[in-house]
């Protein structure tokens, strides 16, 4: 590794945007084409998970809901500038909880972008109304609409030791009433620590069987098995020359070609940020349009090292 020329080395780790603590040059993620937006529809959530990658909760509220008309803004500047957007992804916090989420989805359907809403398909989507607006979009608009539902783990014990007493169940039904319906669906897991993937995979698999739930267990779309985040566990910082040592394709990080759009509380406008993992560290906020967004992102933080490079973590459903 390339150790620069300075004595003004950094006294920690992820506290200097070029420079390791070691002295050596921080890897940086060009961007590449928008295939992905993400958009935060805010931090509120029914339930509180102990190691939620955003901190979302019932009352927390630092990122406010998102409206449809300032969604509106981010697809008509898509429209304008030609972009080859793919995707539109709707996070949270709960998606279900924000009351402009059909309006957003059914804007970005008709435009014919692919929607995605991440959802624990608990009891804000199985409301009436949500259920019968759901059944209407993919009447209309069929496997555009994608869903993908948060079970953190194939056993009732380790899911509720992450969301809580009766997750798994109150999950399990939304799953149910989602592949009942023939939705296009895929499920989100987590890498438990000491357990194999092919092991999830099956434990996984053997769940889907027995509940008829139509996902393929082996295909890393349709399960996707995100690593786990320990935010004390000690992470290395990634160098330039990580890229070789590693064998990873900076292209193929979701800084390369996704962004996010976030409204924080007491902000008047949305902003874009790099990451659906980082709405919070403003080295990470890349502007208020999508075209100041689109430049590099320097590996500034653990979770760029732990979750992306690392644990060869993405968000999409590419």
């Amino acid at each position: 590794m390339t150790r620069l020329m300075t004595t003004d080395f950094p006294a920690m780790k992820f506290s200097h945007p070029d420079i390791t603590a070691k002295g050596e040059r921080r890897a940086a993620v060009d961007f590449q084409q928008l295939d992905t937006l993400w958009i935060n529809t805010g931090t509120l959530c029914n339930i509180e998970c102990a190691n939620c990658y955003i901190h979302s909760s019932p009352t927390e509220d630092r990122l406010s809901y998102i409206t449809a008309a300032e969604v509106t803004a981010y697809l008509d500047e898509i429209a304008t500038e030609r972009l080859s957007t793919r995707e539109i992804g709707f996070t949270g916090g709960e998606p279900f909880m924000n009351p402009d989420i059909f309006g957003m989805v059914e804007d970005v359907l008709r435009r014919g972008h692919e929607a995605l809403i991440l959802t624990n398909a608990m009891q804000p989507m199985m409301r009436p109304r949500c259920r019968e607006e759901l059944r209407r979009l993919k009447a209309t608009y069929g496997a555009s609409l994608r869903l993908r539902v948060s079970l953190d783990h194939y056993t009732e014990e380790l899911h509720e030791l992450e969301r809580g007493k009766g997750s798994f169940a109150s999950t399990m039904e939304g799953l149910r009433f989602l592949a009942r319906e023939g939705f296009a669906l895929a499920v989100a897991g987590r890498m438990r620590s000491g357990e194999q993937e092919a092991e999830e995979r099956a434990g996984f698999a053997a769940l889907f069987a027995r509940e008829k739930i139509a996902v393929d267990a082996s295909n890393h779309g349709s399960l996707v098995l995100f690593p786990e985040m320990d935010e004390k566990a000690e992470v290395p910082e990634i160098t330039t020359a990580c890229w070789g040592i590693l064998h990873v394709d900076p292209e193929s990080l979701m800084c390369a070609t996704s962004r996010m759009v976030v409204k924080r509380k007491g902000e008047a406008a949305p902003r874009v940020v790099a990451c659906t993992l980082l709405p919070d560290d403003l080295q990470f906020d890349l502007g208020s349009t999508l075209a100041e967004s689109f430049r590099p992102v320097k590996l500034n933080h653990r979770h760029c090292a732990k979750f992306c490079v690392l644990g060869g973590g993405s968000c999409s459903a590419a």
